[in-house]
């Protein structure tokens, strides 16, 4: 099992704040933000990880983490994606890193309580497709919205105006290795990316696409409100975490 982390982009909404660095090495409480999703592969088991980065200060991440040893690893690999193609543009640079294998992908400003291990052990469990983690939100109209029909999922619908439901597809993702068939089949979207909300769906239409809702806090830290929400939960499950 591979995990991949998405830190590419260039972090526009949380301008001034990553106009001299990348959004994912901005503090959430004590740790920069890209430290939280490495120990969520880590404690998953999964110590063979790729980071997809970008923008001027991908060689800061570099000088940050080195090899991984700080977090039990024997090495981390790095790649550069250019420009802001979308998540699935990102992914597609880590079709070689893979070597056929299936994968655990975390977005890079994705902050969650849950041990991941359970979502991992059932996909693993699976033959194939994928397998993807919702949340109920406020405001699921930011984010990735399923539509389901008694316990499946039929559609998901990219930042919907009128939400069908009230849960977000969180930014974790497991996927066997068709995943890398389907973005290379992808046209950007409306906004002139290619989009993970299309490959999710592509697992859909081929009735092998699975999901589980975790118990636990969720956020992102990709604009102010959120960041500052990261921090608050992580400081809180700080001070409340048992001596």
């Amino acid at each position: 099992m591979k995990g991949i982390i998405l830190a590419g982009g260039l972090g526009s909404r949380l301008r001034p704040l990553t106009k001299v660095t990348n959004k994912h090495l901005l503090p959430i409480y004590d740790k920069p933000m890209i430290y939280y999703p490495i120990e969520t592969l880590v404690r998953a088991g999964i110590k063979d990880i790729m980071i997809v980065t970008g923008g001027n200060s991908a060689g800061d991440f570099l000088r940050l983490l080195g090899n991984g040893k700080d977090f039990g690893l024997k090495d981390i690999y790095y790649t550069y994606q250019e420009g802001e193609g979308g998540i699935a543009d990102a992914l597609k640079l880590c079709e070689h890193f893979a070597e056929g294998q299936r994968t655990v992908v975390i977005l890079g400003d994705n902050i969650i309580q849950d041990d991941i291990s359970p979502y991992v052990q059932k996909f693993e469990d699976q033959d194939s497709g994928a397998r993807i983690l919702l949340k109920e939100v406020d405001d699921p109209e930011r984010f990735g919205c399923p539509e389901l029909d008694g316990e499946r999922i039929v559609r998901i619908e990219e930042k919907p105006v009128q939400p069908k439901s009230r849960y977000a597809v969180t930014g974790i993702y497991m996927y066997d290795r068709r995943v890398f068939d389907f973005c290379k089949r992808l046209k950007p979207s409306a906004r002139g990316e290619l989009e993970i909300t299309d490959v999710n769906n592509a697992y859909i239409k081929e009735g092998d696409l699975h999901y589980d809702v975790l118990d636990g806090w969720w956020t992102d830290a990709g604009q102010f409100e959120s960041l500052y929400r990261a921090t608050q939960l992580v400081a809180s499950a700080k001070e409340h975490a048992p001596v």
